[in-house]
């Protein structure tokens, strides 16, 4: 079966139903949100409600949606001096206009997930400070020096590791760049495959069985014994030079980021009628 990753939406309500149609189309089964529903664009509360929307009509039981850096400011968990001035103007703003019951979802939403076993389940665990670990179904031997289940490399086997920021300190919203960031974060995870958005730069880093990494911009086979770190890219603020909307396709064989072209001038419009900073306006024309 394949998913549809999403994440980085950013109260781009244009660019977020440019994405879903595409994905429509294509009659995915399963669609996982990584965080940041919130943010730099003028429709937060209507892009909280599709979100909630789509993921609960997921014909899977792999129901994911994330809390992202933003998402975690507007409800006061994240301090504001973490941001640029830009954007803490508009989480400043969002705050103001986001509903109560759209900021009771944005608390409600975990950090991280993980999808692991031969049937999905809705648990998370943190093998990073080693509290609860869900297995249920849990196929492959268990790793004598961690307790984890080792990553079996059988086909169908679903092994995800799922987070907003990086494996590594989520809550500490690191960024994922380089090799250098891929090395040290393929130790805080033990899936086969960590999703990840943050960065709004898409990329495919794979990690070969004896530790050799590549980097794939737009696709990539899914082979056995490989492990991959995938970030997604961004819905609604892509950063990688396009503008168009990022969303990727992931299937027991293979990864795809997508493009998805939207209505870049009325999202614009509308942030220029909500007084938001006029560097966020622009941006999104240049995809930077």
């Amino acid at each position: 079966m394949y998913y549809a990753i999403i994440a980085d939406v950013h109260a781009n309500l244009e660019a977020l139903e440019a994405v879903l149609k595409d994905i429509k189309k294509r009659k995915i089964e399963s669609i996982l949100f990584l965080g940041d529903a919130v943010g730099y664009g003028p429709n937060p509360n209507e892009c909280i409600e599709v979100l909630q929307e789509i993921v609960s009509e997921s014909t899977r039981t792999e129901k994911v949606s994330l809390m992202g850096n933003h998402d975690s400011a507007v409800i006061g968990l994240t301090d504001l001096e973490y941001f640029n001035p830009n954007a803490r103007t508009a989480i400043e703003w969002t705050k103001d206009i986001l509903t109560e019951k759209n900021k009771a979802f944005l608390k409600n939403l975990p950090l991280f997930k993980s999808l692991r076993g031969a049937l999905a389940t809705k648990q998370s665990y943190n093998n990073i400070k080693n509290k609860e670990i869900a297995t249920p179904r849990i196929i492959g031997a268990r790793n004598d020096k961690t307790g984890l289940p080792h990553s079996p490399q059988s086909k169908g086997f679903l092994d995800i590791f799922l987070v907003h920021a990086t494996p590594k300190e989520p809550e500490q919203w690191h960024y994922l760049l380089t090799k250098q960031d891929a090395y040290i974060n393929f130790h805080f995870f033990t899936e086969k495959i960590c999703l990840i958005g943050h960065s709004h730069q898409p990329s495919i880093i794979e990690q070969l069985p004896e530790g050799e990494m590549v980097i794939y911009k737009d696709n990539a086979e899914i082979k056995d014994k490989h492990r991959y770190i995938i970030n997604v890219g961004s819905v609604g603020q892509p950063r990688d030079g396009n503008p168009d909307a990022a969303y990727a396709l992931l299937n027991e064989d293979s990864i795809e980021i997508k493009r998805v072209s939207y209505d870049i001038l009325s999202t614009q419009k509308k942030m220029r009628g909500a007084g938001l900073p006029s560097f966020l306006i622009e941006r999104l024309a240049r995809g930077r």
